[in-house]
């Protein structure tokens, strides 16, 4: 059984993912360039590292949730990354959604340091990470799945086994082309209604009950209200969403399929989310 976890990134998911394992009880530790959430962990018992480095030292399990490729390379590699503190059979999870062929040279650098790699995407955004509503789609041994669930169940309801490292970020990237294709597709039914002057309302009732309801189209107007309150969210959204499909985008490159639809629905994103008209 895990007991000592190492958490590093305390963004806009970690800092709610790393509260849940705090309040279930682990022995944690975090990591992350700002002083103020390293504080607020630390009010609920969460030890501060000054390192990647020092949190890899801690966990019997090491959990990342930086923003992207580059900055999980950043944490993992040099005198002072987790591969150089971590001991021998330290299991590594990666919550970012990176490239496929970034977990894999990251789990063959691992390998050679006897530590175990574990991809863990999640989904549910900000509001299920506080409500402990995540889904973790986990790449990895059916072990190391095992003995990591109990601390992904802290923050998740859904901890799903995908494969073999690699496969969780699979299923992640492919959700996300589903989300945002669905967004521009309500986008633009959403458009037509409007210049036609039918009830919005109506409409959205009207597609709950036909062939075209998905999440995107039931949480619709939920999703402008919440995220049209701030322009600081508005962008936070664009970015997230363009940076991810940019991640499909050259991962279906790598395996020499064509995504029209994808790369389509990236150009229009910025107009699509409302943070630019």
């Amino acid at each position: 059984m895990i007991r000592r976890v190492g958490f590093i990134g305390l963004g806009i998911m970690g800092k709610p993912m790393a509260i849940h394992i705090a309040n279930a009880g682990f022995d944690l530790m975090v990591y992350d360039v700002r002083e103020e959430p390293l504080r607020e962990l630390n009010k609920l018992g969460a030890k501060i590292a000054r390192s990647a480095k020092e949190a890899a030292e801690h966990g019997e399990l090491v959990e990342i949730a930086v923003l992207d490729d580059a900055q999980v390379d950043a944490v993992c590699f040099g005198e002072a990354g987790v591969l150089t503190g971590a001991k021998p059979g330290t299991m590594i999870a990666v919550h970012s959604t990176v490239l496929p062929r970034t977990l894999r040279a990251l789990a063959e650098s691992a390998s050679d340091r006897n530590l175990i790699i574990v991809d863990a995407p999640i989904s549910g955004g900000e509001a299920g990470a506080y409500e402990k509503k995540l889904c973790y789609m986990v790449g990895g041994s059916k072990d190391s799945f095992d003995k990591s669930r109990e601390v992904f169940a802290s923050s998740g309801t859904e901890i799903l086994h995908l494969g073999d490292v690699g496969a969780g970020t699979t299923a992640k990237i492919i959700n996300q082309i589903l989300v945002c294709i669905n967004m521009l597709a309500m986008f633009e039914g959403i458009s037509i209604a409007e210049k036609t002057g039918l009830d919005v309302k109506l409409l959205q009732q009207a597609i709950h009950h036909s062939a075209g309801q998905s999440y995107m189209a039931d949480h619709w107007f939920e999703r402008i209200e919440r995220v049209s309150r701030s322009p600081e969210a508005l962008r936070h959204q664009w970015e997230g969403f363009y940076k991810t499909l940019s991640v499909a985008l050259e991962c279906a490159n790598d395996l020499g399929v064509s995504l029209p639809g994808t790369a389509l629905t990236q150009q229009l994103l910025a107009k699509v989310v409302g943070y630019k008209k």
